[in-house]
């Protein structure tokens, strides 16, 4: 399993004495880091009423059933307002997101909203890496699942998160790299 939290990196204008601290959830991983089936857990977090309603406000999303108590109450599927997807998603990424500096996002794959999220309910996530293929000359790519649970283990959302990690050795994926940039071209 990859280390979390305890890579030291330095950032310019930092003291020599502080560059030399692990910087809290920054990681220093390379492609090579990646392990196909190591998971992390995230911390739990109960999803208050006040940054539901400022999510909403700051997105525009005021659909009756994230913004409308008497509507959702009364006419809505759930009888209560529940908390809008979008912030779920954000939430349960961002929950067991480990910052690490040598990989970006590609995207996002299969995203589901499998059971509603409401005002008051706790979430976790549970991270997977799925799988790891050769990219380019500089990057491969990696697959992570995210599975969001609220409660006791109730599963509330899945997406897959497609990633680009900088190779430590770059020499090492040359042939592999040459295929792959040979069978896209081909693709067309």
């Amino acid at each position: 399993m990859a280390e979390i939290g305890v890579h030291a990196r330095g950032l310019p204008g930092l003291p020599e004495g502080h560059a030399e601290i692990p910087v809290w959830n920054a990681e220093n991983w390379y492609f090579e880091d990646f392990e196909v089936g190591d998971k992390i857990r995230s911390i739990r977090r109960t999803i208050s009423e006040g940054e539901s309603m400022l999510f909403n406000s700051l997105v525009m999303d005021h659909h009756p059933y994230v913004s409308d108590e008497r509507f959702a109450a009364e006419e809505g599927v759930f009888g209560r307002r529940l908390v809008a997807g979008a912030m779920v998603f954000s939430y349960g990424l961002g929950l067991a997101a480990t910052n690490c500096l040598n990989s970006f996002s590609y995207g996002y794959d299969r995203l589901r909203f499998i059971a509603p999220v409401f005002i008051g309910d706790t979430i976790y996530t549970i991270r997977e890496n799925l799988s790891k293929e050769v990219k380019d000359h500089r990057m491969g790519k990696v697959r992570v699942s995210y599975s969001v649970f609220k409660g006791e283990g109730e599963q509330v959302l899945y997406c897959e998160h497609l990633m680009t990690a900088l190779y430590r050795d770059p020499a090492k994926f040359k042939d592999d790299a040459d295929a792959a940039i040979k069978a896209k071209t081909r693709r067309g």
